[in-house]
């Protein structure tokens, strides 16, 4: 016997709307659960996500529920489409899609949960040796990830050259709107101008990740050494120039420190960074889909140890 179905998830139009709907699980966790029982499964211990995009919801400790709003269809869409393609193609274990529909209007994925810790759990504590070796780790993956077929997601919008020019054009005023100080903003233009050569619009794309950081992978301790054991969140694969995915392990991870910084680039394959390479890594993390300089930079005083973007970009990547 049933009290019949749960009620509607709503209408939103703006993501302010969505986000105070998705802070509230009292409001939507009876639709997730009535989504999960529609399927088979069990739904008696569940466990809200407050953290990240969408409504998330672990259904016990072998299966996570995500679901999109349908003004972020289009994370659905990459989500399903790269771990798809990257099923059965990595070194690392990735989340398997079990099910998958609508409810609406709202599309969902129940995925397996991967073991592991949480990398912001770990992260700030580990020592210095760790924190390299797991950089070369992450460089190797995001090259791994490079390597393999684009299938469906060459079709993934938005195209990489239309993406780009859209970044160009709103990111003076994306960077003034978030408070990047004058003496940044100052050398913008020139760098745009770089930027347009310097970016490969029409190299051949690989998968773009979008977010290599702590938050969105997975950490295993065997013997005292701590290692990557496993990826998520697909929600902003994009398909483009390989070079965006080290901005996020560079900006929130490697923090300057030379070691940290040669070790996620020889993993990725990079044996050294000519000054080219440099402009071309500060172009796009001001062009970043997440870009916001004043958050993202974990190097500490920055502001205050550089004069422009210039001497910012030997900051961030030395030698």
């Amino acid at each position: 016997m049933t009290s019949g179905r749960a009620q509607q998830l709503p209408v939103f139009t703006d993501a302010a709307s969505f986000r105070a709907f998705r802070s509230d699980p009292s409001q939507w966790l009876p639709i997730a659960l009535d989504i999960a029982r529609g399927h088979g499964l069990d739904a008696g211990s569940p466990q809200v996500f407050a953290t990240g995009t969408n409504l998330v919801v672990g259904l016990g400790d072998k299966l996570i529920l995500k679901i999109f709003p349908p003004l972020l269809a289009a994370q659905f869409v990459s989500e399903r489409a790269a771990l798809t393609q990257l099923a059965g193609r990595l070194h690392l274990p990735i989340p398997e899609i079990v099910a998958e529909g609508m409810r609406d209007g709202w599309l969902y994925l129940v995925m397996t949960r991967l073991t592991g810790t949480l990398g912001s759990e770990v992260w700030p504590s580990l020592p210095e040796p760790q924190k390299e070796r797991l950089l070369r780790q992450i460089g190797e993956t995001i090259a791994c990830v490079q390597r393999v077929p684009l299938g469906e997601l060459a079709s993934i919008e938005p195209r990489w050259d239309v993406f780009m020019r859209a970044q160009m054009q709103g990111c003076r005023a994306r960077h003034e709107r978030l408070g990047l100080a004058p003496k940044f903003l100052a050398g913008l233009d020139d760098l745009l101008r770089d930027a347009a050569k310097l970016i490969p619009m029409d190299a051949p794309p690989v998968i773009l990740i979008g977010e290599y950081i702590p938050e969105n992978f997975l950490l295993a301790c065997d013997d005292g050494q701590w290692s990557l054991a496993g990826l998520f969140d697909f929600g902003d694969v994009l398909v483009g120039w390989r070079d965006y995915d080290l901005l996020g392990p560079s900006a929130f991870m490697a923090a300057g420190r030379p070691g940290r910084v040669t070790s996620l680039l020889e993993g990725f394959g990079y044996a050294r960074l000519d000054a080219t390479i440099k402009r071309r890594l500060m172009a796009l993390m001001l062009l970043h889909r997440a870009s916001d300089l004043n958050s993202h930079i974990c190097i500490e005083g920055w502001q205050e140890r550089v004069d422009d973007l210039v001497e910012l970009q030997e900051l961030i990547w030395p030698g």
